[in-house]
């Protein structure tokens, strides 16, 4: 009758993003723990909603839930928040009694002092509970991986679909491989490593080289090979593991260790095919507009909250100002609490001018004058329809909508990506009757909007996020990892 205990601290840092993410942005989208966890879970497209799900098949199990939170993507998470999270964790783990622990990562968190924050997670967690208590964790496809978390590790998969709609199925894999621990089976690991930092745009799980790839390491895997997972990094992240890598679990070194090679040899036999080039604003504008009828999307990468970015620069805005596109279009989304305390405060009809995006930092330009009228105000709150994380509950904190022309621009007091149809719902969007979508987002927004739009432009603007890596200041990437696809 094995007792587990189950921890998740899921978080992808932007080394570049203009703030760090505080401990309120994890408190406020996702902080549960004890009895009342797996029920914020059951039934979501999540890791632990996956775990709940294993669980409920095998009643001889149960699990302690300690600390399990998660907050968009953004700056490095403070060390505070950090410290908060990891000491009650900390805690529950030295009260023992556990047969194993599962650990839910995102496999990229960087704190302010520390540039691989998961690989000391899974240290401090080895250190509490000993060598003999068998230790799992499930990562998101762009984690950037040590080699030395294979020594810690008794197990681990990963996200192998990009938009991630397979999270739960990645905390079954992981947790199979800690019920075949429990049945005495020892697994060994490998990672391998491709000394390079890739962009995402090409990273897609329907078609492409990376998708190939995944296809390749999925046929490797076999009774003896119970696991190989394919991870594509993330290029903003600023970590001495940042890259490509796969991780192979197997009754033989030898045989986990060659099929990671391996596949690391065919992604890099498919690097030509991530090489990345957008139109610049104005141009994927045309582009998007001259696309047949229907929804169109033109999204803005480089601000993407799902990479970090701010949702606040100002690129997109003043394009959209100063092209003036007649079509009924809709600006998705700026992160401004202020302005929306001000459209509230001004109730829904009143006319509004103020300064927007910009507002956490000017480095990626200055804000934009807007005049228009405040057309709605809500509560923030939805339940996405997914696929990607369906299910599970999002806050936007009050939000608003002000309109100018045929211009309507919807502004958040939390930032939370909007990739699910009701986000656009929520703020009373019938996307049937809009033309032109422009959206902060990249891939995840294809796996709710791929069938809903007749095209999907991406333009590259100014951002935490922007498709030029060669400039950014880059501190704990190996040097000699620097020479692909744009990074200096």
């Amino acid at each position: 009758m094995p007792h587990i205990a189950v921890a998740r601290l899921w978080f992808e840092a932007n080394s570049f993003a203009p703030e760090a993410t505080p401990l309120a942005a994890f408190q406020s989208r996702e902080w549960v723990a004890g009895d009342d966890a797996r029920a914020r879970y059951r039934g979501t497209a999540t890791e632990l909603g996956g775990l709940d799900a294993f669980l409920r098949e095998r009643p001889e199990w149960s699990a302690t839930m300690l600390r399990c939170t998660s907050a968009q993507p953004g700056g490095p998470m403070t060390d505070q928040a950090f410290a908060t999270w990891w000491e009650e964790v900390a805690v529950g783990l030295a009260s023992g009694g556990f047969d194993g622990v599962y650990l839910s990562l995102h496999g990229a968190c960087l704190t302010e002092s520390d540039p691989e924050a998961d690989l000391t997670i899974i240290r401090l967690t080895r250190a509490i509970i000993g060598p003999s208590v068998p230790l799992v964790a499930s990562f998101d496809m762009h984690a950037n991986l040590s080699p030395q978390l294979v020594g810690l590790l008794d197990g681990a998969s990963g996200y192998r679909t990009y938009p991630h709609i397979d999270m739960a199925d990645a905390a079954w894999r992981a947790l199979r491989l800690l019920e075949a621990r429990f049945s005495g089976r020892r697994l060994h690991g490998a990672l391998a490593k491709l000394p390079q930092v890739l962009h995402s745009f090409h990273m897609r799980s329907e078609a492409g080289p990376m998708a190939e790839t995944w296809a390749l390491a999925q046929a490797m895997e076999s009774p003896a090979l119970p696991d190989v997972s394919l991870f594509g990094g993330f290029a903003w992240g600023d970590s001495p593991g940042a890259g490509p890598s796969a991780m192979a679990w197997g009754e033989s070194a030898d045989g986990a260790r060659a099929a990671a090679r391996a596949v690391m040899a065919e992604l890099a036999a498919r690097l030509p095919r991530f090489a990345v080039a957008l139109p610049d604003g104005p141009a994927g504008l045309a582009a998007a507009l001259e696309a047949p009828p229907g929804l169109v999307a033109l999204l803005d990468p480089a601000d993407n909250p799902l990479s970090g970015g701010a949702a606040d620069t100002p690129g997109l805005l003043r394009l959209l100002l100063e092209a003036g596109p007649p079509v009924e279009t809709v600006l998705a989304f700026l992160h401004d609490p202020e302005a929306v305390a001000e459209a509230a405060a001004l109730g829904v009809g009143a006319p509004i001018a103020r300064l927007l995006g910009g507002r956490s930092t000017a480095a990626f330009g200055p804000p934009v004058a807007f005049a228009g009228v405040v057309e709605r105000l809500t509560h923030g709150r939805f339940l996405n329809q997914g696929p990607m994380e369906a299910g599970s509950p999002v806050d936007l904190g009050p939000s608003a909508v002000l309109r100018r022309g045929a211009l309507r621009v919807i502004l958040t007091s939390r930032k939370e990506a909007a990739v699910d149809p009701a986000f656009f719902e929520l703020h009373g969007i019938a996307l049937g009757e809009v033309r032109l979508l422009a959206n902060k987002a990249k891939n995840h927004f294809r796996a709710a909007f791929a069938a809903r739009c007749a095209a999907i432009v991406e333009a590259d603007f100014a951002g935490p996020a922007a498709l030029d890596l060669a400039g950014l200041p880059f501190r704990h990437v190996p040097t000699a990892w620097r020479g692909a696809v744009g990074v200096a």
